[in-house]
């Protein structure tokens, strides 16, 4: 009886699959029944409000029981976020010069703040990261929470009791655990985002802007499938598909949908756990990712700001191209404590090229408008990035240290694949 219950049990993407069909199908025949998108509220709502807590305690509780520190996987793993987010803006700009882009420009302004400089953008994480704790947990402000964690981790490491540090780890286990319950609703949620997406964004407004959205998401996806599984290939020397796939598929696949890198870091975190890797590592990892690991950000601000000096009549040159690389790679990273995300750091993007402020302005609102689309391809590539490189990173250690790589990439060791 349990054998054959077993047996015709289907598996979270599976069901989650199933979830996303039902989901569109629903949204096209049934559109009135606005109830449907509360199930897709309260799933990103529970994720987003757990993923801080979860951060917090796991980080405090792997660095206190931790005899080693922090070893090169860290150091490692940030430069593998850093050469993935230039090389997607070095990709945006050569896509941009081979097929120019032209939008047709309002005169409405955006109202909305953005910053003025790479500086503004720094001093804002620098800022941000010592904001008091309680506060960074309520507002998710995952430079301060990883900040105070290591901190606090670091302390109790030296001053806490065996029997207080046991505490911190049983309270991140019960933590982690209840994560686990809300991913394993997640048909349920993915089911009531894509209802929503269905019934209320009509193809319609995507037709004037459809070159541009082919340009951004033609980018991210290059990176997806091409770019990034290069450099899985080059330091690991194995097949990267098996791994790129499994981190697109249930990491990639959930943040598409969600739009959230903040709610996708429990996902990434069960993903880990399942791809074998050390939780010291990837409780620290997946976080700094969803904060520096910004691949899509990069390809966003580059390929509109080219768009808007084509636009515009702005000469180009291989010089400011390259110099815009590297400032989308720096603003990138600072994308998400921006408010507004990658669109509102075009405008700085922009100064370099003496676009208008209200000019570059009028680009962000055509970001808004295609942002159903490009933002949740912007999360998916940017997310599922993360699992990928930390993922990469660890198993390079493997590799190092002697011990066989998982079965799935041609070794031996065992992974609840």
């Amino acid at each position: 009886m349990t054998q054959s219950h077993s047996a015709f049990r289907l598996s979270l993407p599976h069901r989650i699959a199933i979830g996303l069909v039902v989901g569109a199908v629903l949204g096209v025949f049934c559109p009135q029944a606005y109830w449907f998108s509360t199930l897709g509220s309260l799933f990103v709502g529970a994720l987003k409000a757990i993923a801080p807590v979860l951060v917090f305690f796991l980080i405090i509780a792997s660095i206190s029981k931790n005899s080693n520190g922090f070893d090169r996987r860290f150091g490692f793993v940030i430069f593998e976020y850093m050469l993935s987010t230039f090389l997607a803006a070095i990709l945006a700009v050569c896509a941009c010069f081979l097929f120019p882009v032209r939008i047709t420009l309002g005169t409405e302004e955006i109202a909305q703040s953005a910053p003025g400089g790479v500086w503004e953008v720094l001093e804002k994480q620098l800022l941000g990261m010592v904001t008091n704790p309680i506060q960074a947990l309520s507002e998710a402000n995952y430079i301060s929470v990883l900040f105070w964690g290591i901190v606090i981790g670091i302390l109790a490491k030296k001053y806490a009791s065996e029997q207080t540090k046991k505490m911190l780890g049983e309270l991140s286990d019960v933590i982690s655990q209840a994560v686990a319950w809300i991913i394993n609703l997640a048909p349920f949620g993915i089911f009531g985002l894509v209802f929503s997406s269905v019934s209320t964004s009509g193809l319609g407004i995507f037709k004037e802007y459809g070159q541009l959205l082919l340009l951004l998401v033609g980018c991210m996806l290059v990176t997806s499938i091409i770019l990034n599984p290069l450099l899985v290939l080059l330091i690991l020397h194995k097949n990267p598909y098996p791994l790129v796939w499994r981190c697109l598929r249930e990491s990639g696949l959930t943040a598409f949908f969600t739009r959230s890198s903040a709610a996708n870091i429990p996902v990434n975190m069960r993903l880990c756990e399942r791809l074998g890797l050390d939780k010291d590592f990837y409780s620290v990892s997946i976080p700094l990712g969803a904060t520096i690991n910004m691949d899509g950000a990069a390809a966003t601000i580059t390929v509109m700001t080219l768009a808007a000096a084509h636009t515009t009549g702005v000469e180009m040159t291989i010089g400011k191209a390259f110099l815009l690389s590297i400032l989308g790679t720096i603003a990138a990273c600072g994308a998400s404590g921006v408010a507004g995300g990658s669109l509102l750091l075009i405008p700085m993007a922009c100064s370099i090229f003496g676009i208008p402020a209200d000019t570059a302005m009028q680009v962000v609102g055509v970001g808004f408008i295609i942002g159903v689309i490009q933002d949740s391809v912007e999360t998916a590539l940017n997310s599922s990035g993360d699992a990928l490189f930390t993922a990469t990173a660890e198993y390079a250690h493997w590799r190092k240290v002697g011990k066989s790589l998982p079965k799935f990439l041609g070794g031996t060791t065992e992974t609840d694949i």
